[in-house]
């Protein structure tokens, strides 16, 4: 079982996806409270939390946000509960009474085409020496 970090909120995210990775960095550039720790879907650690939830990936192949003892979110309102806590992007908040159906309905045609608009890595990100400590072993 994985142990997680006192006090942080999880992000499982596509690991060889470029758009996603940028939003990584995004992520880390703002989040002024240190509230996030990081693990790709496809890591060892990533994989573990997914099958220790019973999250089908098959089925939500997009960004996942655990918070630890309280519920998991994902794809547009994952993204808005992560945009509350960054400097710059709380804003997105506002877009939270919309149908979750059409939001997310935006969010996945953006998600089918990421590889496309975006491409695609070999490998998952190496993060830097600074950046290796939010990110789960």
């Amino acid at each position: 079982m994985v142990n997680f970090p006192d006090n942080k909120k999880i992000i499982l995210f596509d690991g060889v996806c470029t758009l996603c990775n940028r939003a990584v960095q995004t992520i880390i550039k703002n989040d002024t409270q240190d509230t996030f720790r990081f693990a790709p879907l496809q890591s060892d650690v990533g994989l573990q939390i997914v099958n220790e939830r019973g999250i089908d990936t098959e089925n939500i192949d997009s960004i996942i946000l655990i918070e630890p003892g309280v519920a998991y979110y994902n794809k547009s309102t994952a993204a808005i509960e992560i945009a509350k806590h960054l400097k710059g992007y709380r804003w997105l908040r506002f877009f939270k009474p919309l149908p979750e159906g059409f939001r997310d309905s935006i969010y996945e045609f953006i998600a089918n085409n990421r590889y496309k608009w975006f491409g695609k890595k070999e490998s998952c990100m190496i993060p830097t020496d600074e950046e290796r400590a939010l990110f789960l072993k």
